[in-house]
């Protein structure tokens, strides 16, 4: 009974919790950036540079002749999908960049930890460094002796 009480607890931690919505938010978040580079950016940019669907290039090792990619996996042909890679890596940066503007954002609404009040001369009240030991105005001994 003690251990799934510990497991109970461990599971119902708020940073689990908060890590098992972030990685359900991720996963979504992901479909949809694939889908923002699969239908979204890369038929215009396929077009800027003559027609060419990234999602459909390929190198053909082996001696089977195939059109398509598509063609290629149902017959087996061993190929490098290298335009699939192409897209992920466009994928990857998207996602990298949108991840970097929420966490700016978060960021820029976040409360501000309070300035810290500066170290005063308990002689004559001027700033001085926190690690000071003796007040460079008044040449006060701060050590407390």
């Amino acid at each position: 009974m003690g251990m799934l009480k510990e497991f109970k607890d461990f599971a119902m931690r708020g940073n689990v919790v908060d890590m098992a919505v972030g990685v359900v938010i991720g996963g979504a978040f992901g479909k949809i950036v694939t889908s923002l580079v699969n239908d979204i950016i890369m038929p215009p940019l396929g077009k800027l540079m003559g027609d060419v669907d990234f999602s459909n290039l390929f190198i053909n090792l082996s001696d089977k002749n195939v059109t398509t990619l598509a063609e290629a996996k149902k017959a087996g042909a061993a190929v490098i999908a290298y335009g699939s890679f192409i897209n992920t890596i466009i994928d990857f940066l998207l996602v990298a960049f949108a991840v970097f503007l929420v966490i700016k954002q978060i960021n820029r609404l976040a409360p501000k930890p309070p300035a810290k009040e500066p170290r005063l001369c308990p002689f004559c009240k001027t700033v001085i460094p926190d690690d000071a030991t003796r007040c460079p105005h008044c040449t006060s001994d701060l050590t407390g002796k």
